[in-house]
């Protein structure tokens, strides 16, 4: 990017937002305008589903040595996959006509094939346009990677054992695979799925990253 690190990533940081405000807001100019002066500065633009997601990523990527930031990538989460659509269309060719990359959950594939097509991204392959699928979701993906073992280690260091013991005695809860219960547990509080994507990712082996996260680091 043109300015130093510090401009840059606050540039990117002020170009996510408003391509989030652009794309769910419905096209102020504001947004349109900052966005469009700030996307020269953009060499690629990933798209999320959430915070989670983006965390996840950015944790990564640091661990391998990266700052996605001052590389020029921007991690936008997009508030859902619903919202697809609305990111291409700002993001792809019928707006900023960026390089793009994402990720999805598996049950999100044939939404994000559909959308990609509609802009006429059209590879036909996911992985050759850059979009990486989760086999359930990035929580799943994480928690079979680092087994029940681990996942219950990070958990125990984030000081919530007695409440996941908790989780598990619940009479919903009785019975399920502790993975299940594990990727249920992770989702209960709002702001745990993006602490635990940190957590969890610290606590990998570069060896067992899972599939998605690192083709996705990969391309990008």
């Amino acid at each position: 990017m043109a300015r130093g690190k510090r401009g840059g990533v606050e540039d990117l940081g002020r170009f996510r937002r408003a391509v989030s405000a652009w794309a769910v807001g419905g096209g102020a100019a504001e947004a349109v305008d900052e966005a469009s002066g700030l996307a020269g500065g953009v060499r690629m633009v990933v798209l999320v589903e959430g915070t989670s997601d983006q965390v996840a990523l950015e944790t990564l990527a640091a661990r391998q040595g990266r700052d996605l930031g001052a590389e020029g990538v921007a991690v936008v989460p997009m508030g859902g996959a619903t919202n697809i659509g609305r990111f291409l269309d700002v993001c792809g060719p019928p707006g900023l006509g960026l390089a793009l990359a994402g990720l999805c959950d598996v049950g999100e594939e044939r939404h994000f094939r559909r959308h990609l097509e509609r802009v006429g991204l059209t590879d036909g392959d996911l992985e050759g346009l850059g979009f990486h699928v989760c086999r359930a979701d990035l929580e799943d993906e994480l928690i079979r990677a680092l087994g029940p073992e681990g996942v219950r280690q990070v958990i125990e260091a984030q000081g919530e054992l007695r409440p996941f013991l908790t989780f598990q005695g619940q009479p919903a809860q009785r019975g399920r695979p502790v993975e299940h219960q594990m990727r249920r547990f992770l989702g209960t509080h709002s702001g745990r799925k993006a602490l635990y994507a940190q957590a969890l990712v610290g606590a990998l082996a570069l060896d067992r990253v899972p599939r998605p996260l690192e083709r996705l680091l990969a391309h990008v």
